[in-house]
């Protein structure tokens, strides 16, 4: 019934607003408007962008929580692919809007991996790392594999007394030259020289235990100095990341790399981190690398981070990509570095 005024009918006006008032309860009701349901996927939203952005900020102090969201950095990018589809049912603008940030955070940090790799230089090293597994059983298979790439050296690491002859014997033809200490070995179609180990030990760590090289390697465009380093494992548990003593061993190569007089310098190795985890730091803070592909290499069933590396200095990482699988429980990887 609508009340007359003054004894005449209700002026549109009147009759107007408790309409729009029934039509705003009404959509509340439904959830609200587009600008205001999805509140909580546009939290999600900036969460991650934030963490993105501001991955550095996360404390490393218990259980190494930020080495650990570092590892899997960009993986946060599926986020925005999980929270799209509920944004789209939901027909919410805020949470449309909210997954504009990770977008962006994530093509800052990632999206120039995505881009293609510049031509081939003339005077370009082709390089190749894989850690084999001390449980390969297929060594000469591995060997071919590496050597099928065309590389002008390649690093190896887990390198056992019963595989070395056979490694040693596959390779000869085409890479004349090598030097191995310990479990640690580069092959080279350069002549090798100087050739010592590296004392990146962990304090913790009581039994024989050498995983460094450094060798000098006379390239057609001038010497270079090579490291082949395995730096220890990490775990991930229910108290976090154990990744002290590889924090340390990283620590100890940076400074013998810091003290390296030779200016041209590449690094080859399963560094078990990413170049994102901050606990590399002492290598990616004086170290090039790569600037295109993310050649995701561990484990070699369903890959999910690169922790083998190629870093240089005084020379740049170009694209780096994955090899076909081994017997190892790694994938290798391949990079061509510009000498300039």
């Amino acid at each position: 019934m609508v009340e007359q005024v003054d004894g005449g009918a209700a002026s549109p006006v009147q009759v107007a607003a408790p309409r729009r008032v029934g039509r705003w309860v009404a959509r509340w009701a439904r959830g609200g408007s587009p600008w205001t349901r999805g509140r909580v996927l546009a939290g999600l939203a900036v969460l991650t962008a934030g963490l993105l952005a501001f991955h550095r900020v996360v404390p490393n102090s218990v259980g190494h929580l930020g080495s650990l969201l570092e590892a899997f950095l960009p993986w946060l990018g599926l986020v925005v692919v999980v929270l799209l589809g509920p944004a789209l049912l939901r027909r919410s603008a805020i949470a449309l809007v909210a997954l504009l940030l990770p977008v962006a955070a994530w093509a800052y940090l990632f999206g120039g991996l995505l881009l293609p790799g510049t031509k081939p230089g003339p005077h370009d090293l082709v390089v190749v790392q894989h850690n084999v597994s001390d449980e390969n059983t297929d060594p000469a298979g591995t060997a071919r594999t590496l050597a099928d790439a065309g590389p002008d050296l390649i690093a190896l690491e887990e390198l056992v007394p019963t595989a070395l002859p056979v490694y040693e014997k596959t390779l000869a033809p085409d890479y004349p030259y090598h030097a191995v200490r310990g479990t640690v070995g580069l092959w080279s179609r350069h002549p090798l020289a100087d050739a010592r180990p590296l004392d990146i030990k962990p304090r913790g760590i009581t039994e024989a235990w050498s995983r460094g090289l450094r060798t000098v390697v006379h390239t057609p465009r001038g010497e270079i100095a090579a490291y082949v380093a395995h730096l220890p494992s990490v775990r991930v548990g229910p108290s976090g990341l154990a990744s002290s003593w590889r924090d340390e061993s990283a620590g100890l190569l940076g400074k013998a790399i810091a003290a390296e007089k030779r200016d041209r310098l590449i690094l080859l190795g399963d560094l078990n981190g990413t170049v994102d985890d901050r606990g590399l730091a002492p290598l990616t803070s004086r170290m090039n690398v790569a600037e295109r592909g993310f050649a995701f290499s561990f484990p070699a069933g369903f890959p999910l981070a690169r922790i083998d590396q190629v870093m240089a200095r005084s020379a740049a990482v170009g694209h780096i990509r994955t090899l076909p699988a081994t017997g190892s429980d790694h994938l290798p990887v391949a990079a061509r570095i510009a000498l300039g």
